[in-house]
C-alpha cells in the first residue's frame, strides 16, 4: 500500500464529509464569500497535496556520502558534562526573567475569570495564531522531532502537515457552536448536549490528558537539561515547572497569550537561524538540499515496515486521534481560538496557523535532526544519537551566544506549552468539578484563586508522571504511545454529538465508558489490536500494562477509533433520539441559534463593518446584556449610520492601534441610539478602563460592527464592504 495514496484517500474522505456540511450550513457555495470558502479549504488541502506529492514522487538530485573529517571532535567529546558556556546560559536566564516580567505585568488586567481563562475574549487573529504555534511547537518538538527528523528524514512533518483533513469540520463546523455558544470547558458542552453524568466523564477524560501532557513536556524539558548541563530529569522537570506556573497562576490567559506571541517569534527565528547557519556551514541552501540522502526527503518514509515509525500508524495516532483532539478538545486550544474577538477572527488564525505557521512550524523543529542528517552525510559529522542530533548541530553552528539563544527557544517550547496546559487544566477543574460539585455559588474571586492553586496543584502532578514516561525508549514512543490511548473515544464521542443530530446521551456515556475499557483491555491484550495494525508488527512487550502500552502504541489510535465509534453507532440506533429543543445552538445546522445565544438577540454572521469614534463617557455602568452579561454602550446616529448598526447588534471598541492586537478592547451591545451626525460611543466606567488607557484619553478609538441584527437593517449592498468611518 503506497502510504502518500492512502493518506489522501482516508483524509480526503473526512474533508469531504467536512465540505458537505460547510454547504448544508452555507459557509461554502459558488459566489461571494461562500466562494472565497470554498477556495481556501480547497487551498488548504492542495498545497499539502502538492508538497507532500512532490516530496514522495519527485525525482531528485542528491549528494555522495563522504567519510567524517574529524572537524566536529570538540562538540562531540563525551567528557564534557556541560555544553556551551557562560554566556549562552547567562542569556537563559536572561529570559527566563523577561517571560517571568511579560508574565506578571499582564497579570494587572486579570479581573475575571473570563479574563483569566479567555483573555477577556478581544485578541486579533494574528496574535492568536503566533501564541497557537507557540503552543503546538511544544517543549518536546524540538527534540522529539529533531530525532526522528535525523532518523526519518522530513517524514518527521506528518505530524503537522496532515492537519489539513480536519480543516472544513474545524473552521465551518466546530468554531461557530463554539464561539457562539461560549463554551468554557469541553465537558461543559457534554453537559449541556446531554446530562451531568456524560459531562462527568469527559472530565476525567480531559483532565487525564492534560495533565499527562504536562508530564510529557516536563518529561522532555527534564530530558534536555540532562543532557545540556547533566540534571537530574526528575530535578530540571521541577525547576521548569515552578517557572510556568509563576507567571501561570498570576496572569492567566493574558500573560499566557502575550508570552507565547514573543516565544512563538523566537522559535520561528531560531529554526529559520538553524537551516541557514547549517546551509552557509555547507555552502548554500542547495548544497544542503542535496546532502539530504533521496529517503530522508520522502514526505512518508514507509507504510508499515518500521514499527518504530511507521506511516500509517503517524497517520492514524497524529493526524487522526491527536490532530482532532488538539484542534477540538484540546482545553488550551480552545480557549486560544475563544479568546479571539469574533469568530471570523477566530477562523483566520486557524487558517493561517494550519496553511502558513505549521508549514513553517514542522520545518522549524525539526531542523537541527535534518541539518545533523545533511552533515552526516557530507562528512561534517559521522554518526550521532538521533536525541542528540539538535544540540550537536546547533552548538557545532553556533558562537558562544548564539547557542544560548537557541536553548532560550527550547525554554520557549517547553512553556509555551506548558502555560497553555496549566490554564486549560485550571478551566476544566474551576468549571466542572470546583463551581459544581465543591461550591455552586462561589464568587468570581472565589473561582480566580481556585484556578490559580489548580495550576500549581497540576504542576506538581506533572511532574510526578515524569517517572512514568521515563519508562519509554524515546519521548517520541511516550508521547505516541500516551495520546494513541488516551484520544479516540473522546474524539469519536465529540464528532458524534457536534455533526450527527441523532446521537443520543446514552450513546455518548457508553462511547466514553466502553471505548476507555476497550482501550484498557488493549494494553493487556495488545494482540486485540493486530486485525486493525494495516500489517505494522507489534514489536517487543515489557512487562506489565507499561509494557503492553508500548505494543503497537500507533495503531492502538486506529483500534480504539473503530471500536469507539461501532459502540457509538450501536447504541444510538437503540436508543430515543433527544429533543431537538436541547440540541439547538450544539449541532451543526443550529449555529443561528448559538450566535442568538451569544448575543441575546437574534442576529446573522455578516461582514465587518468598521468606524472611529470619539469616546463619551456614561459614567456609571448600564446593566449588562443578554445571558453573557455583554456591556451595553450608546452610539449617535452618525456612528451608527457609518456601521450599518442598530439598537441590539454587537460591536467591538477598541483602541485603533492596530499593532496591539485588541489588547486594550470590549465587546458590547448598542442599548441605544442617540441623535448626533458626529461619530460618537458612550461608554461605562469600566468598559472605559479596558479600551482607554492614560495616554489615549480624548482620542478616537476604533468601533466594528461584528454581527448584524436579524432580520437584517435595512442597509444596502454597501453593507458587504468593509466601511471606514473618520471621527471628527
Amino acid at each position: 500500500m503506497d502510504a502518500f495514496i492512502y493518506s489522501y484517500v482516508v483524509g480526503g474522505a473526512i474533508f469531504f464529509i467536512g465540505m458537505v456540511y460547510a454547504i448544508k450550513q452555507g459557509y461554502v457555495g459558488l459566489r461571494g464569500r461562500g466562494l472565497r470558502n470554498l477556495l481556501i479549504s480547497l487551498g488548504v488541502m492542495g498545497f499539502y497535496f502538492v508538497l507532500q506529492g512532490y516530496l514522495q514522487y519527485a525525482p531528485m538530485e542528491v549528494a555522495e556520502p563522504a567519510a567524517y573529517t574529524g572537524e566536529a571532535d570538540e562538540v562531540l567529546d563525551e567528557d564534557r558534562r556541560i555544553r556551551g558556556t557562560r554566556l549562552d546560559y547567562a542569556i537563559v536566564i536572561l529570559y527566563f526573567a523577561l517571560i517571568l516580567g511579560i508574565g506578571t505585568w499582564f497579570s494587572r488586567r486579570n479581573k475575571t475569570t473570563k479574563d483569566f481563562f479567555f483573555g477577556g475574549q478581544r485578541f486579533a487573529w494574528w496574535l492568536i495564531a503566533f501564541s497557537l504555534i507557540a503552543t503546538t511547537v511544544g517543549s518536546y518538538s524540538f527534540v522529539k522531532y529533531s530525532e526522528i527528523g535525523y532518523s526519518y528524514g522530513i517524514g518527521s512533518t506528518q505530524a503537522y502537515w496532515n492537519d489539513w483533513l480536519w480543516f472544513p469540520l474545524l473552521a465551518f463546523g466546530w468554531l461557530p457552536i463554539l464561539y457562539f455558544s461560549r463554551i468554557v470547558s469541553i465537558p461543559e458542552y457534554f453537559g449541556r448536549r446531554f446530562d451531568s453524568r456524560v459531562r462527568f466523564w469527559a472530565t476525567l477524560y480531559l483532565l487525564l490528558y492534560l495533565i499527562g501532557y504536562v508530564g510529557v513536556n516536563l518529561f522532555t524539558m527534564g530530558t534536555v537539561l540532562n543532557i545540556l548541563v547533566g540534571l537530574p530529569i526528575w530535578l530540571a522537570a521541577m525547576m521548569v515547572a515552578m517557572v510556568s506556573a509563576t507567571y501561570v497562576t498570576m496572569g492567566g490567559q493574558s500573560s499566557v497569550i502575550m508570552t507565547d506571541l514573543l516565544q512563538g517569534v523566537i522559535l520561528l527565528t531560531v529554526g529559520v537561524l538553524v537551516f541557514t547557519l547549517g546551509a552557509a556551514y555547507l555552502g548554500g541552501f542547495d548544497l544542503l538540499w542535496t546532502n539530504l540522502p533521496r529517503d530522508a526527503r520522502l514526505a512518508f518514509p514507509n507504510f508499515n515496515e518500521c514499527s518504530d515509525f511507521p506511516a500509517i500508524g503517524i497517520f492514524w495516532q497524529d493526524a487522526f486521534a491527536n490532530t482532532a483532539m488538539f484542534y477540538f478538545l484540546n482545553q488550551g486550544i480552545i480557549m486560544r481560538f475563544m479568546a479571539a474577538k469574533s469568530l471570523d477572527e477566530s477562523r483566520k488564525a486557524a487558517t493561517a496557523m494550519m496553511v502558513g505557521l505549521m508549514f513553517i512550524g514542522a520545518l522549524v523543529v525539526a531542523s537541527g535532526g535534518l541539518v545533523a542528517r545533511a552533515f552526516t552525510n557530507a562528512g561534517v559529522l559521522p554518526e550521532v544519537e538521533a536525541r542528540e542530533a539538535f544540540f550537536i548541530a546547533a552548538e557545532l553552528l553556533s558562537h558562544p551566544g548564539v547557542f544560548g539563544l537557541i536553548l532560550a527557544a527550547m525554554t520557549a517550547a517547553l512553556m509555551s506549552t506548558v502555560d497553555t496546559l496549566l490554564t486549560a487544566v485550571s478551566a476544566v477543574t474551576v468549571n466542572d468539578v470546583y463551581k459544581p460539585y465543591v461550591k455552586p455559588d462561589a464568587t468570581d474571586r472565589q473561582l480566580l484563586k481556585a484556578a490559580r492553586i489548580t495550576a500549581l496543584c497540576v504542576a506538581i502532578l506533572g511532574i510526578l508522571m515524569v517517572p512514568v514516561f521515563m519508562q519509554f525508549r524515546t519521548i517520541y514512543a511516550a508521547h505516541a504511545a500516551f495520546t494513541a490511548a488516551v484520544t479516540p473515544p473522546m474524539v469519536v464521542a465529540l464528532m458524534l454529538s457536534v455533526f450527527w443530530r441523532r446521537f443520543t446521551r446514552v450513546a455518548a456515556l457508553w462511547t466514553l465508558i466502553g471505548g476507555l475499557f476497550a482501550v484498557l483491555f488493549s494494553m493487556f491484550a495488545p494482540e486485540v489490536i493486530n486485525p486493525f495494525a494495516h500489517g505494522v508488527d507489534m514489536g517487543e512487550r515489557g512487562d506489565g500494562i507499561m509494557g503492553g502500552m508500548q505494543q503497537q502504541q500507533f495503531m492502538r489510535a486506529c483500534y480504539g477509533a473503530f471500536v469507539s465509534t461501532v459502540i457509538g453507532v450501536f447504541v444510538t440506533l437503540l436508543t430515543k433520539a433527544e429533543p431537538l429543543e436541547k440540541q439547538k445552538g450544539l449541532v451543526w445546522g443550529t449555529i443561528p441559534d448559538a450566535l442568538r445565544h451569544y448575543k441575546g438577540s437574534p442576529g446573522r454572521e455578516a461582514p465587518v463593518t468598521k468606524a472611529e469614534a470619539m469616546p463619551r463617557s456614561l459614567g456609571d455602568e448600564p446593566e449588562p446584556v443578554g445571558q453573557h452579561k455583554i456591556a451595553s454602550v450608546k452610539v449617535s446616529a452618525g456612528l451608527a449610520k457609518s456601521l450599518f448598526a442598530r439598537e441590539d447588534d454587537l460591536v467591538y471598541v477598541t483602541d485603533k492601534r492596530g499593532w496591539t492586537g485588541g489588547l486594550f478592547s470590549a465587546h458590547a451591545v448598542i442599548g441605544e441610539i442617540l441623535e448626533g451626525d458626529e461619530p460618537e460611543v458612550w461608554m461605562g466606567e469600566q468598559t472605559e478602563k479596558l479600551v482607554i488607557t492614560k495616554g489615549r484619553k480624548g482620542k478616537p478609538v476604533r468601533v466594528e460592527r461584528l454581527y448584524a441584527s436579524d432580520p437584517p437593517a435595512e442597509a444596502p449592498k454597501e453593507e458587504e464592504k468593509r466601511v471606514e468611518g473618520s471621527a471628527a
